[in-house]
């Protein structure tokens, strides 16, 4: 038995964290932010593919037989190759699960006017991830992507109170709302979104609803655990959680704990 393995790029991943632990606190968590090498989003999908799989194999060799990508970069480059052709051959006992199918799932149950509109970076919007998943899950619905180069780098550097900083934000929303005036559901696709979340929310028509991936994740993890019970034994129950860094830990620990929004205290690793 070992600790739910959670990885990001970055920063981002820890408000799924967050969500997660407050869903389901019984279990053991290792966080494993991969933030010397981020941000992911305009890396190309081989790189991608490379340091997803190496933080997966990481957490594996730490004791984790589940891996949640909370990153969408991460998901829409990797995950599906891990899936098909890594875990056979280095692990097929283990799982490694996503952030994108989960969204895509409940996305159409969510809009009424069956008109979404995705706010991601331009990796996960050049991988087309979520317009493939929700063909599957809700045809009906049609769908509008922005990529948004400019917010993580904001959100990381606590730039996205400043004026310049909502600048950037409001061209990005009203670049995804021209595109098709009918959007009623927005999906925040990055996980660092959550972060300006409020903000949003102050600018977009009443209508419009803002959807953060945390809750939607937890509540697939908890529906996967209680359908694979052999996965479910796997998991330890002790309510603990480590932090694990590629950075420099004074630096990680400061900027995580407004992700977190709690106190982090995360352990060096290297390559």
């Amino acid at each position: 038995m070992g600790p739910i393995g959670v990885f990001d790029s970055g920063y981002g991943g820890l408000t799924v964290l967050a969500d997660i632990r407050a869903s389901l606190p019984q279990y053991d968590y290792l966080y494993l932010g991969d933030n010397a090498r981020a941000p992911y989003g305009t890396r190309s999908f081989d790189v991608v593919y490379d340091y997803t799989l190496e933080a997966v194999q990481e957490l594996f060799d730490r004791g984790c037989s589940l891996v949640i990508l909370a990153c969408n970069t991460a998901s829409a480059k990797a995950l599906r190759t891990i899936q098909q052709n890594d875990l056979p051959q280095i692990a097929p006992n283990k799982r490694v699960l996503g952030v994108i199918r989960p969204s895509a799932e409940v996305l159409g149950s969510l809009t009424k006017s069956k008109h979404v509109g995705i706010l991601a970076t331009e990796g996960t919007v050049k991988s087309n991830s979520y317009v493939l998943e929700l063909e599957k899950f809700s045809p009906e619905v049609t769908i509008h992507q922005q990529s948004c180069p400019m917010w993580v780098p904001i959100i990381e550097n606590n730039r996205h109170d400043s004026e310049a900083g909502k600048l950037f934000i409001q061209e990005d929303v009203k670049s995804l709302l021209e595109k098709d005036p009918a959007i009623d559901t927005i999906l925040l696709g990055c996980t660092h979104y959550p972060l300006v979340k409020s903000y949003l929310e102050s600018i977009l028509p009443n209508h419009i609803s803002v959807i953060s991936q945390g809750k939607i994740v937890a509540e697939s993890l908890s529906d996967y655990l209680i359908r694979h019970p052999e996965m479910e034994m796997e998991c330890s129950k002790n309510g603990s959680l480590q932090f694990l860094t590629s950075e420099n830990t004074h630096v990680f620990n400061e900027k995580a704990s407004v992700f977190y929004n709690g106190p982090v205290d995360a352990v060096h690793i290297k390559w």
